[in-house]
Order: structure tokens, then C-alpha cells, then sequence
């Protein structure tokens, strides 16, 4: 049987929380199997988990990716999925390269694409024979369906996952040196008030003694 990801975008909400529990319940037979589902929906351009189910069943070669969907999801609701899913030059930032963040990722994108406000989707791992079953549970459903081969899109997942730890790595930094710069210059107004307050100090100093000696 093949693996592949198969995502399925909602217009209602309700829908996709109907559709999911009908897959939680009919998981498998002789001709698919579903390992793991998960519900998400993007609100305010951040793209959240709502439900989902892992069967703990795996056919015997798809234990590398049997974490695909909760990785996927990751993915999604995160930097990258920010980035795939708005201005690229808006959030890529000054220290991350671009080139980088143009990576190939076909599926990532096309559901971050897809993905408006307030839409819903479903993110599945199966092994099927053929498309007709798993899609006659959506049947029911106003649905757009698309798939992707499981073990392309494991490759695209861990190399956004790789890049999304790169991303991180180069915030820190920058966080440092904003905040070295900011205690820097701390440092500085801290000694020009210094400077500031003896000279004030001295001024008065010599008022008060030219005062004196008069």
C-alpha cells in the first residue's frame, strides 16, 4: 500500500470535527489504514491543533514516519509556517537568509496556501491502495482534498525542521546582542549622568568658594 499525507481543508468547522471522528472510528481495513489525524485551524495568521488521534498502528515500513503528522502540524504552527504562509520579506528578518527560507516545500505551502482565517483542516498519515476509501469519508463533507507522498514530505518536514531550529538559534543571538547593546548603552548614560552630575558637582564647588574668599 502506498503512505501519503493526505490533507483535507474544511469550509465549516464543524465538518472537520465530524470528519475526524469518523476516521477515528473507521481507521483501518483490508485496504488502508490510517495511523494518526489531526485537526488544525489557522486564526490571526497562526496555525493551531484542535483534535486528532494516533491509532499506535503502523504497517510494517512506516515506523521512520509514524510521528509525520504531529511534526507536520509543528511545522505549521510555527515560524515557517508563518513564513509559507504570508510576506516572505515581512518576517524572514534582517539575520535570516532568504535563500534559506525559499526552501522546496511543496506540501507546506500548498496548506499554508490554502489555509485563510478561520479555515480548518485535516492532516492525515494512511497507507491505502487507492484514494477511493479514505475519500468516500469526506464525502459527505463541502472538502478539498489533496495528497502528497509520505516520505517526500518526511524529508520536507525535517529539513523545515532543521531550519526552523537554525531560525531560533540566530534570534538568540540577535536577542544577545540587542541586549548586550542595550546594557552598553545603560552603561554609558549611566556614566555620562555621572559626568554630568560632577560637574555640577565642581561648578558648585567653586561658587561656593569664590563666595568665601570674597
Amino acid at each position: 500500500m502506498e503512505k501519503n499525507i493526505i490533507v483535507a481543508v474544511f469550509k465549516v468547522e464543524s465538518e472537520g470535527y465530524q470528519a475526524l471522528s469518523q476516521l477515528r472510528q473507521e481507521a483501518g481495513s483490508d485496504s488502508y489504514l490510517v495511523s494518526a489525524a489531526a485537526l488544525v485551524k489557522k486564526e490571526n495568521g497562526v496555525t493551531r491543533y484542535l483534535d486528532g488521534f494516533d491509532t499506535g498502528a503502523r504497517s510494517t515500513d512506516d515506523t521512520a514516519i509514524g510521528g509525520l503528522v504531529g511534526m507536520t502540524v509543528g511545522i505549521l504552527g510555527g515560524p515557517i509556517g508563518m513564513l509559507l504562509g504570508a510576506e516572505l520579506g515581512a518576517l524572514i528578518g534582517a539575520n535570516v537568509d532568504a535563500g534559506d527560507a525559499l526552501f522546496d516545500s511543496a506540501m507546506l505551502e500548498q496548506i499554508a496556501e490554502k489555509l485563510d482565517d478561520g479555515s480548518v483542516a485535516m492532516i492525515a498519515l494512511a497507507a491505502e491502495e487507492n484514494d477511493v476509501v479514505v475519500d468516500s469519508k469526506f464525502a459527505d463533507f463541502d472538502v478539498v482534498i489533496a495528497r502528497f507522498n509520505a516520505d517526500a514530505v518526511a524529508k520536507e518536514v525535517n529539513k523545515a525542521a532543521e531550519m526552523q531550529v537554525e531560525m531560533a538559534r540566530q534570534a538568540k543571538e540577535e536577542l544577545r546582542r540587542q541586549e548586550k547593546e542595550e546594557f552598553r548603552q545603560k552603561i554609558e548614560d549611566k556614566k555620562e549622568e555621572a559626568r554630568r552630575i560632577t560637574e555640577e558637582n565642581k561648578k558648585l564647588i567653586n561658587d561656593e568658594f569664590h563666595f568665601d574668599e570674597k
